[in-house]
């Protein structure tokens, strides 16, 4: 469902994804109304599924997780059995962090963590190629990464 944001709403929500950490006070400083206002509009977006969550961004490097990887995913067949026991399977796996449904010449696309590559290997032989439904994987390892935006740019 498409919600109608005004200007006060799409700054409140620009501001939130720059900082999710902004006090109440200091959002309702940058946009100029009463904190009481502000918070309301902010649970008033929460509710209507605009924010849906805040989230710390974590460098992958300083915990260990210095092998990224996107895998295409072909199913053996593209019915909706396959598709939910390919998710269920995924949502189990949490190395996985995102999982795409596409077209094209795959199924699903994923983005993977490892701590290496002999780690991200066993996690292909072990887990993602055991999936029964698993027809085909393709993997692409991220060299390096030039933008990894997580705002959104609203209309």
């Amino acid at each position: 469902m498409k919600v109608k944001l005004d200007a006060t709403d799409r700054k409140i929500v620009e501001l939130l994804q720059a900082n999710s950490n902004i006090t109440n006070a200091q959002l309702a400083l940058e946009i100029g109304l009463s904190p009481a206002p502000t918070l309301e509009r902010v649970k008033k977006l929460e509710n209507q599924g605009v924010i849906k969550s805040y989230h710390a961004l974590v460098d992958m490097d300083s915990v260990g997780l210095g092998v990224s990887t996107f895998v295409t995913v072909s199913l053996k067949g593209h019915n909706k059995e396959n598709i939910n026991k390919f998710i269920a399977a995924i949502k189990g796996i949490p190395e996985v962090i995102e999982c795409h449904h596409v077209t094209g010449q795959s199924d699903f696309i994923l983005k993977m963590v490892s701590s290496d590559i002999p780690s991200y290997q066993n996690l292909m032989l072990e887990k993602l190629s055991n999936i029964e439904v698993v027809d085909n994987m393709q993997t692409t390892v991220i060299l390096s990464t030039f933008k990894n935006s997580k705002s959104v740019p609203l209309p």
